[in-house]
């Protein structure tokens, strides 16, 4: 049995027993483990850092998923841009007024693994027939494409190589272009105790950009660091300040069964400690 020691921080990180090593390959793009862990499940790295484990990616997922969609209230056109594993399409394709469901992932192969060997991910998704599923790099596709949506979610790898153009001033630019009135984009954003410089610089180019821009969060224990946050950026600023009363209503309307989301975490997870609000300029009130 050998340990999979993750990459990501310098003098800082965690480990995983490998209890059994699933799959191990570079694809075109990138190095991809899929392994067995007697305590977190299934495991799957890209280039050395932990990307999604089966048993805590309910947290990451649901929340990336539904704060936006609930939040909205009207949200038919989502794009979700990366997840290849499957996860945010299986939270997406659970709101049946979603009419249509986009998902640009540049790596094929990682997506055709992930069916394999992570099917409680996808939880056969990938055959909603309102998935349209292409192939492509995601800066790319929303800085060409003549489509609008509603809701935006960018669940990218880490900011460093292939991930790195997911958090540029022109890819907000371009995602904000194909927002419909009303609409609303989210991005993971790193965990801000170990990497507070890049919710700093997304900040600075949401800021500029929607009406209403924010950060919010959920304690993921696979990314190591603490809490992590999701940025969020509204065309309209009512979106973030519904009442539990409209939360509700609308949850319960949505029939939909979560594990750890719920209309008093929506509106608490908008509460951001005092070293992040004075890290992007804002006061405790938001």
């Amino acid at each position: 049995m050998s340990d999979f020691q993750e990459t990501l921080y310098e003098g800082y990180g965690q480990r995983f027993s490998i209890d059994k090593m699933l799959h191990d390959v570079r694809t075109e793009h990138q190095h991809l483990v899929i392994f067995e862990n007697a305590r977190m499940g299934r495991v799957m790295a890209l280039d050395g850092v932990i990307q999604t484990t089966e048993a805590d990616e309910f947290i990451y997922h649901e929340m990336l998923a539904h704060v936006p969609i609930l939040g909205h209230g009207l949200a038919r056109r989502v794009l979700i841009i990366g997840g290849g594993d499957g996860g945010m399409l299986r939270e997406v394709a659970k709101h049946r007024d979603v009419e249509s469901i986009t998902m640009v992932e540049f790596d094929g192969a990682l997506v055709d693994v992930c069916k394999e060997f992570l099917p409680e991910h996808s939880k056969g998704a990938f055959d909603d027939s309102r998935l349209n599923l292409v192939i492509d790099d995601g800066m790319r596709f929303v800085a060409t494409t003549d489509e609008k949506f509603d809701v935006i979610i960018s669940d990218s790898t880490d900011p460093v190589g292939q991930g790195e153009a997911l958090f540029s001033e022109s890819f907000y630019q371009a995602c904000r272009r194909c927002l419909n009135e009303g609409g609303i984009l989210v991005t993971q954003n790193g965990t801000p105790f170990m990497q507070l410089a890049e919710v700093q610089t997304t900040a600075k180019r949401m800021a500029g950009l929607f009406p209403d821009w924010h950060f919010y969060q959920a304690a993921v224990p696979a990314y190591i660091g603490g809490a992590m946050t999701f940025a969020w950026g509204a065309c309209d600023a009512d979106s973030r300040k519904l009442s539990l009363e409209t939360l509700c209503q609308r949850f319960a309307g949505s029939g939909i069964v979560t594990r750890y989301y719920n209309p008093h975490i929506h509106i608490g997870a908008f509460a951001l400690p005092q070293y992040v609000l004075q890290a992007i300029s804002k006061p405790s009130n938001g």
